[in-house]
């Protein structure tokens, strides 16, 4: 017996000596994880094609590359290779192409449609076409495809190329002066689009035998998101009409013969928003008799919306409203093979699960359980089902979901996830002050003692309209590894919590969120884990909204971070890209007085209250929430003598996206907080 119980000591302690020691999460991981998308099923059912990102860190710059894998998840392979990024891969319904977006070198410039033959040999370009490629999809017969396309840019003679707000500038020295941008529209500005003075982009067939394209759609209807019927005779559509239609966003469902000439027939009519292209574009059933759709509220509530599922008959009548009860958002809907249900995502309370919704009226059925989050959803031709899966410990990878249980296909950051050692995430409820019941999320250093009271930061998400969930999440992991408690709140304003909760805050911006925020720190505290003393916040677009409002009304932080946010936002009327929110959410100054506009610029008017040591920073050609928001707030602080510094990114919009500038985000954050809630000799350097 002795023996037998050495031999097993010796064998464990041999195993423990062979397995590595897991190591804290650091910024140099940050462009070592694989961004992992777009899952799409073969026709036949044995592979799945998905993109991949990658970042070069030496080059500064990302790519996406094309891969698929076996059903049984045993093989992967990588199908592209170049350089320039590929993105959009999708079969073609015969099964012989695999098809994607690049703007590689090629017989045209831009972004076009190339093939790779199933038999194998490189990929050929297949289009050509003149302006911005946005979407194609293949019709039912392989013959033709659905496309999406804006008309070339005469300033822009690289037309094809992703457009942006210095669209226009010179591409040399001896290059012609660009013309002047002329704007005659209610909403002119869009972030990465800059002004919108070109016309929309247009709905085409493309005839691939005979290389020919037909407009379907005229670009005054601002047409979006179409979709082929099921016998390649019909295409579905969102489009805003009307004489200033952009005045009050009215997106409507229509239907028309998929041949130049036809009249598109318009099957609803709402006054504000009723459908929303950016999360799930109308669905056909498969006897291309009804369409499935998303209905949201009108403009007034356009920040807040909760999209509902719709249906309605392809010939017209009235839609309906399936899962009227469901109050939570749902997203990419579509039928199931046999017609009978509806498979969309809902978000629900830190999640987002897979449904089956009857189509003929019923209870929700959920598919998927668990704390995690499902997106990106598709379904093969003999209903089988692949997403991507995410949880707090894993990145999103493409899982089949067989019998509501989710079964890992691929594995692109599984080996650098084995290294970690994270922080333990986990849920919290509190109440506000004013009774409201608040849930988020706690994420604990991964050496936390329990008793010991350690530095917090409370990260506030943007949107407002999203949250916080189940999903790893690289910055709130990496703050633990750095020693701090994460609290990551969702605040009223926040999705995932029904309508009413969505639009509590519509315009009075910083007041309820500010009570929940506080909560959620309130708890951290009584609960003894966070360090009164040693609190900090921050956070990104609203949620640098949100952090200008807590610091002018909580003086217990001992540092901030604000990004792209703004605290007054009357000097924003006209210069961001939120015009309709402005007029129908709060109501122009001149209308309705200057009252709700002083209320929501609390931070800005009394910013003598501040007292908070804060880092702004923002993208120098943000149309979004422009720099001018920080620079407000950057320049009061510094006026006032609060210790106060302002980070401009050049080049970059809302969301910044070279790689060197996101790693100087994160050295900054940390060193930011580090300097005021640790002291100096604890901030990490920052090459200037």
């Amino acid at each position: 017996m002795t023996h037998r119980i050495a031999v097993l000591l010796a064998s464990a302690a041999l195993v423990f000596a062979q397995t590595p020691a897991k190591r804290l999460l650091k910024i140099d991981d940050m462009h070592r994880f694989h961004t992992v998308g777009d899952p799409q099923i073969s026709p036949d059912g044995k592979w799945v094609a998905y993109t991949v990102g990658t970042v070069d860190a030496a080059a500064d710059k990302s790519d996406t590359d094309v891969w698929m894998v076996s059903w049984d998840g045993a093989q992967h392979l990588r199908l592209t290779t170049s350089t320039d990024a590929e993105s959009a891969p999708r079969w073609s319904p015969d099964n012989r192409y695999l098809a994607f977006t690049s703007s590689r070198p090629g017989k045209a410039k831009g972004n076009q449609v190339w093939l790779l033959d199933r038999n194998g040999g490189e990929a050929q370009q297949l289009t050509d076409f003149k302006g911005r490629l946005s979407s194609y999809e293949w019709s039912p017969d392989s013959k033709k495809l659905l496309v999406m396309i804006a008309d070339p840019d005469p300033n822009n003679p690289e037309e094809g190329a992703a457009g942006g707000a210095g669209r226009g500038s010179a591409g040399g020295a001896n290059a012609p002066a660009p013309k002047p941008i002329v704007i005659d529209r209610y909403k002119f500005k869009q972030d990465v689009q800059g002004y919108l003075n070109q016309p929309a982009p247009r709905i085409y067939v493309y005839d691939i035998a005979a290389k020919k394209l037909d407009a379907l759609t005229e670009s005054a209807m601002e047409a979006a998101a179409p979709t082929w019927s099921p016998d390649g005779q019909r295409i579905a559509f969102l489009a805003r009409t009307g004489k200033d239609a952009d005045r009050y966003n009215t997106t409507n469902l229509f239907v028309m013969e998929a041949r130049a000439g036809a009249a598109p027939k318009q099957l609803t009519t709402y006054d504000g928003i009723s459908a929303n292209a950016s999360r799930g574009r109308p669905e056909w059933s498969p006897d291309g008799r009804l369409l499935v759709y998303l209905q949201s509220t009108g403009a007034r509530q356009g920040a807040y919306n909760m999209n509902r599922l719709a249906v309605v008959s392809a010939d017209g009548g009235a839609p309906r409203i399936l899962a009227g009860s469901l109050d939570r958002g749902v997203s990419a809907p579509r039928f199931t093979r046999d017609g009978s249900a509806i498979l969309a995502l809902v978000a629900d309370d830190r999640s987002e699960y897979l449904a089956r919704i009857p189509a003929s009226g019923g209870d929700v059925q959920r598919v998927t359980r668990g704390a995690n989050v499902i997106g990106a959803l598709a379904q093969g031709s003999d209903g089988r089902l692949a997403a991507l899966y995410a949880d707090d410990g894993k990145t999103p990878e493409v899982y089949a979901i067989e019998n509501g249980s989710p079964r890992a296909l691929t594995h692109h950051n599984d080996g650098l996830l084995a290294e970690l050692k994270l922080g333990a995430t986990e849920d919290f409820s509190c109440r506000a002050k004013d009774g409201n019941e608040v849930h988020g999320l706690m994420v604990k250093p991964p050496d936390y003692v329990a008793g010991k009271r350690y530095p917090t930061l409370l990260r506030i998400h943007g949107g407002p309209n999203g949250q916080d969930a189940h999903s790893f999440n690289f910055e709130r992991q990496l703050f633990a590894a750095n020693g701090y408690v994460v609290l990551a709140v969702n605040y009223r304003g926040s999705s995932g919590r029904g309508e009413k909760y969505q639009v509590a805050i519509s315009a009075d911006w910083g007041d309820k969120e500010v009570l929940d925020l506080q909560a959620a720190v309130d708890h951290a505290i009584a609960a003894g884990v966070a360090d009164p003393e040693k609190l900090g916040v921050g956070g990104w677009s609203y949620g640098g909204i949100l952090t200008d409002a807590m610091i002018a009304k909580d003086q217990r932080f001992k540092a901030a971070t604000s990004g792209a946010g703004t605290a007054f936002p009357l000097a924003l009327y006209g210069v961001d890209q939120y015009i309709l929110q402005y007029d129908n959410e709060i109501g122009p100054p001149w209308k309705v007085g200057m009252e709700p506009w002083i209320r929501i610029s609390y931070p800005f008017l009394h910013a003598d209250r501040i007292k908070t040591p804060t880092l702004f920073l923002g993208g120098e050609k943000d149309f979004n929430v422009p720099l001018l928001g920080g620079e407000e707030m950057y320049q009061a602080l510094r006026s006032l003598g609060v210790p106060t510094q302002l980070i401009v990114y050049p080049g970059q919009f809302h969301g910044i996206t070279r790689p060197s500038y996101q790693k100087d985000r994160m050295e900054r954050y940390l060193a930011w907080y580090a300097k005021y809630l640790k002291g100096g000799d604890a901030a990490p350097a920052i090459a200037q």
